[in-house]
């Protein structure tokens, strides 16, 4: 036999180990350091966007979140605050603030300051308007001889120019809405004045305090005072006023006398133009405006009493 068949038999077999570049266990770990980093400058931002003292409410929470948690409050269970529990409420002003909220106080605050300067800047100009108007009835030899009947002033609703009749000077003739010549030259002459500005105007009648005499059944200072106020307008509207600038016109009879210690005196006998300021307007076309252009008119001073007033006759 040969010794080929007591001769052993090996058998080779080859280990085949996967190359580590073809793995995927790498993957597994960059995703979770991603996520980490991510996790990490999230708490950056938070912690980055929180006011001091909210930041010490969170520490508080941590250090013992079951004291906070029991003693409860916005803080503790709040679903709009940006860290639920601990501390004080993130949701208030003091820390976080919304973006909306601090828009609307900008808004808020320039608007207040807007308005105020426009209501400076009108002043200025009705205060302006009052010194020409002053200036052209020195300087106009029509309307100087007449100067103690017209009198302006600023009040609360834009500038107001008041002709007064004198007792020897009247306005109209009596009982009626006739204007005399020189009342309709003053009358044109204002009109020719206010045309330049852009407030618009109101006028309003009034008479003294005695009762109507005379006329048709049921006239009365009401009617009285209304006619002469619309009179007044026509005139003004002769001078060259647009009438689209007068906003209202009216007439108060006897209920706003000039000078209440003098019910029958003839300076209570009057038309009222007020250039109105853009409060008053807006009041006005809103129905909600004060009482009347006339409400705060007190008596007549010492320094504006004209010679020679006295009682007279109705209207």
């Amino acid at each position: 036999m040969s010794d080929d068949s007591t001769r052993p038999i090996i058998i080779k077999r080859k280990k085949v180990i996967a190359g580590g570049a073809h793995g995927g266990a790498w993957k597994i770990a960059y995703a979770d350091f991603v996520t980490a980093m991510m996790a990490f400058f999230l708490l950056m931002w938070l912690l980055g966007s929180t006011a001091k003292g909210d930041l010490a409410g969170i520490a508080d929470h941590f250090q013992n979140p079951m004291k906070v948690a029991m003693s409860g409050g916005d803080g503790a269970g709040d679903a709009t605050s940006i860290l639920k529990g601990g501390g004080k409420d993130l949701t208030r002003q003091s820390g976080q603030v919304k973006k909306g909220d601090v828009e609307a106080k900008k808004t808020t605050s320039f608007s207040k300051e807007a308005q105020a300067e426009f209501r400076r800047k009108e002043q200025e100009r009705l205060e302006t308007l009052k010194a020409d108007i002053e200036k052209m009835i020195e300087q106009s030899p029509q309307l100087a001889q007449f100067k103690k009947q017209m009198l302006l002033d600023i009040t609360s609703e834009g500038l107001r120019i008041q002709i007064v009749d004198e007792q020897n000077r009247p306005m109209f003739d009596s009982g009626g809405a006739e204007l005399k010549p020189y009342t309709r030259d003053i009358l044109r002459q204002i009109g020719k004045a206010l045309n330049d500005v852009k407030n618009r105007i109101s006028l309003a009648g009034h008479t003294d305090a005695a009762g109507f005499v005379g006329g048709s059944q049921g006239f009365t200072n009401w009617e009285l005072s209304s006619n002469r106020a619309n009179a007044s307008r026509r005139e003004l509207v002769a001078g060259g006023m647009d009438d689209s600038k007068v906003l209202r016109v009216v007439g108060l009879a006897s209920t706003v006398l000039f000078d209440k210690n003098d019910p029958l005196g003839s300076v209570n006998r009057r038309i009222s133009i007020v250039v109105l300021n853009q409060k008053t307007e807006d009041a006005i076309l809103q129905e909600e405006g004060p009482a009347s252009d006339e409400a705060d008119e007190e008596s007549l001073p010492d320094g504006l009493k004209l010679p020679g007033i006295g009682k007279g006759t109705a209207g």
